[in-house]
Formats: structure tokens, sequence, C-alpha cells
């Protein structure tokens, strides 16, 4: 008779620890990080293959770019929560997080974060390329040894933490055959920088009071009226429309002008998202923006793999 709910009380006990570790690795928010590398692995088989194709997919060399830096990604989000315990205590969104709620010892989520880290570099360094890898090593230095810590010294982290935000696709450039240092990496790595600062700044307004609280420096502390943050928004949005047109001009003609204009129209309509936000300055306005840069990033990267030369 007791042995049903033994097994219950194991299940349920499996199902925790099998959450706590997607917690510890935030394998939700890292989906966009293997998206990201996902298209930059596609764009640049596409430019070496001259057009579209599934026949030019190394499919084999995908799987372990995206096993690689899946592996990278977690583990450094794994020590990034190993550096914030404290913080993350007093934060209402993340105090029950393995770490803080005690339901994970230091030493375990050190050797998680330690061997995903290491693996997914010498995946990528064994079954891909050096460059991958040694992006991926950086990638993963600069946002615990970088951005971590600076969260809690200056406001300006938000762009530090924004460079290993926009690696991914420069991962997946190289793995396909390109090189880092090629113009189309680079722009890839600008799309996404610009990307994710009005995406994060609408983040850190509406969540200010509990980033104050844990003592971390963002741009939005103290901006109850939301002004200052949305003049940032409206700064960033306007880059990255202007951004997408350059991808067409003459002399570089990276893809078509379908997303040379329709990549400007949506950064246009982000920069409106932006003003109404500065204008009304309520959660909803806030949340607006953010929810159409979430739809803004699938949008953006589809229409330039469709129309890229």
């Amino acid at each position: 008779m007791s042995e049903q709910p033994t097994n219950l009380l194991e299940k349920s006990e499996v199902v925790s620890m099998r959450q706590d570790l997607m917690v510890l690795t935030k394998v939700r928010l890292n989906v966009f990080v293997l998206i990201t590398t996902l298209f930059g692995f596609i764009l640049a088989s596409k430019s070496q293959a001259g057009g579209f194709a599934w026949g030019m997919i190394d499919w084999w060399l995908l799987l372990h770019t995206l096993v690689g830096t899946a592996a990278a990604a977690f583990g450094s989000a794994a020590f990034n929560q190993l550096m914030e315990i404290e913080q993350d205590r007093t934060m209402a969104r993340t105090k029950n997080r393995p770490l803080p709620a005690n339901r994970m010892s230091v030493t375990s989520a050190f050797i998680i974060g330690w061997g995903l880290s290491a693996f997914g570099v010498i995946h990528l360094g064994n079954m891909v390329n050096a460059e991958a890898a040694y992006i991926a090593a950086a990638t993963i230095a600069i946002y615990v040894f970088a951005y971590t810590p600076m969260k809690r010294q200056h406001s300006a982290n938000t762009l530090v933490g924004a460079i290993p935000g926009a690696t991914p696709p420069m991962i997946g450039w190289a793995a396909a055959g390109g090189t880092w240092y090629a113009m189309e990496s680079w722009y890839l790595f600008a799309l996404l920088f610009l990307w994710q600062l009005p995406h994060f700044v609408a983040i850190n307004w509406f969540c200010r009071e509990q980033y104050e609280e844990a003592g971390y420096k963002m741009w939005s502390n103290g901006d109850v009226s939301g002004k200052k943050t949305a003049r940032l928004a409206l700064i960033y949005s306007a880059m990255l429309a202007m951004l997408a047109p350059l991808a067409s001009l003459p002399g570089i003609g990276m893809a078509g002008w379908a997303f040379g204009v329709g990549g400007f129209l949506a950064g246009g309509y982000m920069c409106k998202l932006s003003i109404d936000f500065g204008r009304i300055g309520d959660r909803r306005s806030s949340r607006q923006l953010f929810f159409f840069t979430l739809l803004y990033l699938p949008f953006a990267l589809a229409l330039l793999t469709f129309s890229w030369n």
C-alpha cells in the first residue's frame, strides 16, 4: 500500500529536479540563442551556395553547432545565477530559483555550469571548427566576468550584456564556414545588438523596483515617469530601423529590398511604441513595446533569410 505514494513522491522529485535544471540553465531564454545561431548558420550556408535549397545545409554540422552552443549558453546561465544568489533572493521574480531557494547546492550548480561550458566550447572546437569555439568562449567570458558583476556597478551593463546576446548568429555564421570578421557576420551582430536594447530597457522599467531593491544599476532606476527609458528605447529603435536598409544598399547588397523596407517599417513601428510609452508612461504601454520586440526578431530574421543574397 505504501509503494504507490513512494513512487509518486519519487516522480515529483524528478520533475522538480528537471524544472530546477531548466531554471538554472535558463532554457526558455536560451531558445532565442539557438534560433539566432540557426539563422546565422543558414545565412552563411546560403551565401556559399549562392541560393537557398535544403540540400545546401550540412545537417550534422548544424546539429553539432546547436548542441555546442546550447551547452555553452546553459553553462554561462548557471554561472550567472551562482554570482547573483543574494540578489535573486530579494526579487519576487527570481527568489524561487533553485539556488536562492536552497533547493540546489552551490557545488552542484558550479559543476553543472563548468561542465556545460567546457563541453560546449570543446564540442564546437572538435566537431565544428575553432572559430566557432573561440566566439563561444569569448561569449561566456564577457557574460560571466564582465556583464554579470557590472550589473551592480554601472548602468552601462546593458550595453555590455548586449554583446554576448549578439554573438550567437556569429557562431552560426562561423560554423557554416563563414569568417567572423566578414561584413555579413558583423551585420548580424549589429542587428541582434540593437534589437536587445529596446527589448531590455522595457523589461528594466516594469521591473525597476525589484532591480533597485536588489542593488542593480539599471538605466530605468528612478525613472518613475518612464520618459528616460522611452527616450533610450526610441534612440535604439530608430538605429535598428535605419540598419535594415543598409543591407540593401548598392555596394553592400547583403539582402534585397524586401528586408530593407520591411525591417525599416517594423523598426519604425517600434519607434512609435517607444513614443507612446514615453507619452503614457504606464506598465501597459511598456509591455506593448516589450511584446513587439519579441515579435520583431523572428519576423526580421525570417525576412532577412528570405531576401538574403
